[in-house]
């Protein structure tokens, strides 16, 4: 008769998410065997044991969500699932109407971002009436002399028609 292979004693740790051989290996050493173990040892308890805080808070979040998805489902009473039901719609009511005001708000918003712009582009379409003029300059140079106001009078803008 053949002899039944022996299991990894790492094997039960490795399955955790986050765990290789060499964590396993940390927590084996440190006595830790299974996530049941994990999970009474703590954060502290894991710490000791040679591995980091962050890995051991991740490590925890871990063992907690596969230990709560397990959970069998137990069969409710029908007046807590009737509780049950009219909660969830009130939830999805009010999450409805929380999306129909951001809906709403949003669309003010883009309203007064498109009045912002039409006011900026006709600012922009401008033609430059308050230019400062140029002319033909008088001492034989090539191309256009500005005129350079000598007082409030010359001002483009003051002549407004």
């Amino acid at each position: 008769m053949a002899a039944k292979p022996k299991k990894d004693p790492l094997a039960a740790l490795m399955a955790l998410p986050g765990v290789g051989k060499a964590t396993a290996k940390k927590l084996s050493d440190a006595g830790i065997k299974s996530s049941a173990g994990i999970s009474k040892a703590g954060q502290k308890g894991l710490v000791k044991a040679g591995i980091s805080a962050m890995i051991s808070k991740k490590l925890i979040a871990a063992v907690t969500k596969k230990a709560t998805s397990k959970k069998p489902a137990t069969k409710k009473s029908p007046a807590k699932a009737t509780a049950t039901k009219a909660v969830s719609k009130a939830k999805s009511t009010a999450k409805k109407a929380a999306t129909k005001a951001k809906g709403a708000a949003k669309a003010a918003a883009s309203k007064a971002t498109a009045s912002g712009r039409k006011v900026a582009e006709k600012t922009v379409k401008s033609d430059g009436g308050n230019k400062v003029k140029s002319s033909k300059s008088k001492d034989g140079r090539k191309g256009k002399t500005l005129n350079i106001p000598r007082n409030l009078k010359d001002m483009p803008w003051f002549n407004k028609k």
